[in-house]
């Protein structure tokens, strides 16, 4: 960041604990992107949100890049985060070897 000062950020002590969010349901308009951060347990029929993040298109954007380079950053030094559940599903015909 050359030429700009730096600057601190600030939390209280309530917001640095943290929440816990297992799911995350993302939409947008034309001028917004809204995050709704939720968890949700198993066995029970509704997930509760805990906490809405609203941003605009330009910075949900800045933020994605941040998290791919995070991302790479985290499995360079700890190893490849798997995906579990999320592996490809094939649902009808399948290519063949020649078709791909």
């Amino acid at each position: 960041m050359e030429g700009k000062k730096p600057f601190e950020l600030e939390i209280d002590e309530a917001k640095a604990q943290g929440v816990y969010a297992n799911l995350v349901m993302i939409t947008h308009s034309p001028s917004e992107i809204i995050l709704d951060f939720a968890r949700i347990m198993p066995g029970l029929p509704k997930a509760k949100i805990q906490s809405r993040i609203i941003m605009t298109p330009q910075h949900a954007k800045l933020l994605l890049k941040a998290l791919e380079d995070n991302i790479k950053k985290y499995e360079a030094r700890f190893g490849e985060i798997k995906l579990h559940g999320l592996e490809e599903r094939r649902v009808g015909f399948n290519p063949t070897e020649e078709e791909k």
